[in-house]
């Protein structure tokens, strides 16, 4: 494994925990259907861009987010509001990219994204 790799797979436990992490870990170790798609994941996304200096965590999940939100992702948005959480995020912060997102992304992508928000933020609270 690269080092790219292994500081990709240390920030995701930091962010997704041991759980999700070790499921990861274990998957990019298959031959299954799509796995390259999982070791670029922890090697580009995390180990390269996540773990850049140029902005902090919370705010890298501030700009990811909000591009989530334009491209309707709805299962990154949720990905990256339990991300942004773990990254400092506040519920009310989030609820402002929501906002923000309203004027340029459209009425359309903001209210997609508010139910998939909504839903992760309620989970969180419940500890679903």
């Amino acid at each position: 494994m690269c080092k790219k790799t292994e500081t990709g797979l240390e920030l995701f436990r930091e962010v997704y925990g041991d759980a999700s992490a070790d499921g990861m870990e274990a998957y990019m170790q298959t031959d299954d259907f799509g796995v390259q798609i999982a070791r670029w994941t922890a090697e580009f996304s995390f180990g390269t861009v996540w773990s850049r200096d140029g902005l902090d965590r919370k705010l890298r999940s501030c700009v990811v987010l909000g591009m989530m939100i334009a491209l309707r992702q709805k299962d990154e948005i949720g990905h990256h509001t339990r991300m942004g959480m773990a990254n400092g995020l506040t519920a009310q912060e989030m609820e402002e990219i929501l906002y923000t997102a309203v004027p340029y992304c459209g009425f359309p992508a903001a209210n997609a994204a508010k139910t998939v928000m909504r839903d992760v933020l309620a989970e969180t609270k419940t500890g679903a």
